[in-house]
């Protein structure tokens, strides 16, 4: 049984209870004497609880059972293992790139009339950042756009694992800085992608997101600049 595998004696409680999202909790005191665990150890089997989302706690509100996220859980690890080497967010980055690549044409036909307006105004508001006497950066924008395309998808790993992606690119502050040329090129992309699922190109709008995400990985380098090469040209696969 799953919930023998689970080595906390409070979330094999808040799981074998059936607390529905929402519900609220008894107390830490009241759950001491219904669980029979001491105090000390209630608290830190909660706080890892927490951690991973399950439960929420206010002065106002008390102890709630949360909706299941995989984000939490992710995001903590992730921000760990870029403490320990910056370099892992090139490898978490690929992933990101593929799990956009496979989803696409399921997340694209889930999107609603709504969803297509709000990519655009997404796409209009960045190009009015990138226009403005003191450019901005449409970090903002840049996120909500992609996950909009997926945000619909019945996946709460897919979904966790492509938000916990936009907290790391923030972490490692790649939302600070870019080559305007760079920024230029990439809403380019992201107005031509969204003009296709508009369209109903689903192919055509894979095809630009794929292009998309192999622009040069050098920020800051000018776009006319070489391609790397393995003996054929290939672009880097870069987090865009």
């Amino acid at each position: 049984m799953i919930l023998s595998k689970i080595d906390s004696d409070f979330l094999r409680y808040l799981l074998a209870d059936g607390h529905a999202p929402g519900e609220r909790l008894p107390s830490l005191a009241e759950l001491s004497v219904e669980t029979g665990m001491s105090m000390g150890k209630l608290r830190e089997q909660f706080e890892v609880a927490r951690m991973l989302g399950l439960v929420e706690a206010s002065p106002r509100r008390g102890i709630v059972r949360t909706e299941y996220s995989f984000l939490p859980a992710v995001r903590l690890s992730l921000l760990a293992a870029l403490a320990i080497n910056p370099a892992y967010f090139d490898a978490f980055g690929g992933l990101r790139a593929h799990l956009e690549t496979a989803y696409w044409e399921e997340a694209v036909a889930l999107l609603t009339d709504a969803d297509l307006a709000m990519l655009r105004s997404l796409v209009a508001a960045a190009w009015q950042k990138l226009s403005e006497p003191r450019i901005q950066i449409p970090y903002l924008e840049h996120r909500e756009l992609h996950l909009t395309i997926y945000r619909r998808l019945d996946n709460p790993f897919v979904v966790g694992l492509l938000e916990a992606y936009w907290d790391a690119y923030e972490a490692v502050e790649l939302n600070t800085y870019a080559d305007y040329a760079y920024l230029q090129a990439v809403w380019r992309y992201h107005e031509r992608i969204v003009d296709a699922i508009c369209a109903g190109e689903v192919a055509e709008g894979k095809r630009l997101l794929i292009e998309h995400m192999q622009l040069l990985n050098a920020r800051g380098v000018s776009m006319e600049a070489p391609m790397r090469s393995n003996g054929a040209a290939a672009l880097a696969i870069i987090n865009t």
